[in-house]
């Protein structure tokens, strides 16, 4: 098993390796180089659903996703290219973050790939934080945001008073690592708690495009059998939609978290 950095902000690309056929010594590995690299890659993986959804429960208990429609594998979401009109993925967030508990990684297998395009791209929040004055940091340690669903529930066609909505800090101690990364996303965060939208728009606006400048960026070109898993807590993504009608199937599960604090 070999480790091969991608790009300089985050991820790496993990060969030698049946995902379906790991002890505990490669899966602690594994566990290591997720924590360093935020992004995991693991090319030619032949996955059914359950193998699937085996690897990922390695990590914890699997997460549904509120909008899934699938009914014989509730936990596995196929996403499929329904156009860019329809995409809901264009966007940088984290996912799930309108939960109270959002899912700590997100694993996609890719079934269909388009030959060029449909690349998801990463950025690292970890950094985005550390990149801060010293001042705006110590502001925003004190500070939590309101999260919301009531977009994804739009798209749905469900009613967005009912959609999930959580408040989380806006500077996220991660559990495992220790230190701190931005934790706010143009998709989902609506406004600071205790404040009115009006009043959190400017530095709102200020976060999102800080958290996504391109010195913070990787981006991975999917490949049939690719399976690619991600921090939640530690990186914002967004699928970019460049592909028009070519193919592009993935199945995605997500793996639960902990309380953000």
């Amino acid at each position: 098993m070999e480790f091969t950095r991608f790009a300089a902000p985050l991820g790496a690309i993990v060969t030698g390796v049946d995902v379906r056929q790991i002890d505990d010594e490669a899966f602690g590995a594994i566990q290591k180089a997720f924590a360093e690299h935020h992004v995991l890659v693991f090319p030619d993986q032949s996955l059914n659903m359950v193998e699937q959804k085996a690897f990922a429960a390695r990590w914890g208990p699997l997460q549904c996703h509120p909008y899934n429609g699938t009914t014989e594998h509730p936990e596995v979401m196929r996403l499929d290219n329904r156009g860019k009109a329809k995409d809901p993925n264009e966007h940088w967030h984290s996912d799930m973050s309108y939960e109270p508990v959002p899912p700590k990684l997100t694993m996609l297998h890719a079934l269909e790939a388009p030959e060029l395009g449909g690349e998801t791209a990463f950025a690292n929040q970890h950094v985005a934080f550390s990149e801060l004055s010293a001042n705006l940091q110590d502001q925003l340690r004190g500070m939590r945001a309101v999260h919301s669903a009531e977009g994804l529930a739009r798209l749905y066609r469900q009613d967005p008073s009912e959609a999930p909505r959580a408040v989380h800090p806006v500077a996220r101690r991660h559990e495992e690592r220790g230190d701190e990364a931005l934790y706010v996303c143009r998709a989902f965060t609506q406004r600071f708690d205790g404040w009115r939208r009006s009043e959190s728009r400017g530095l709102l606006e200020f976060l999102f495009e800080h958290s996504a400048r391109p010195d913070f960026q990787a981006r991975h070109r999917w490949r049939v059998g690719d399976l690619a898993m991600w921090d939640n807590r530690s990186v914002l993504h967004y699928a970019v939609h460049d592909h028009d009608d070519a193919p592009r199937t993935l199945h995605r599960v997500q793996v639960e978290g902990s309380p953000t604090g």
